[in-house]
């Protein structure tokens, strides 16, 4: 299945990409050369596979809950802040990123 140059021509538009006529003849071999690499993969007999449209199909939450279990908290609270620059009770202090200068947030 050879790329004709308007197949080219019409990839590179869509892209916004613009090619003048050598680069449009050197990127057609270079596509057909990409596609004959991928040949070897439409030998496999795919009968009755569904395609699927996402790598994890239907998983639909790979996260755990967010629970904390201090018995296996790896670094104390006391250690974690220790060398901070500035903390405010359990927590980080750090300057804002969105230009709020009401005290603490």
């Amino acid at each position: 299945m050879a790329l004709s140059k308007e197949d080219v021509a019409g990839i590179a538009d869509y892209a916004r990409i613009a090619l003048n006529e050598q680069e449009l003849e050197e990127m057609t071999t270079y596509m057909n050369e990409a596609v004959d690499l991928l040949e070897p993969i439409r030998q496999y007999d795919l009968t009755g596979v569904e395609p699927t449209y996402h790598p994890i199909g239907d998983l639909s939450n790979v996260m755990n809950d967010d629970i904390v279990d201090d018995s296996v908290r790896a670094l104390p609270l006391d250690v974690a802040l220790h060398n901070a620059g500035s903390s405010h009770e359990r927590y980080f202090r750090v300057p804002s990123i969105l230009g709020d200068t009401e005290g603490d947030r």
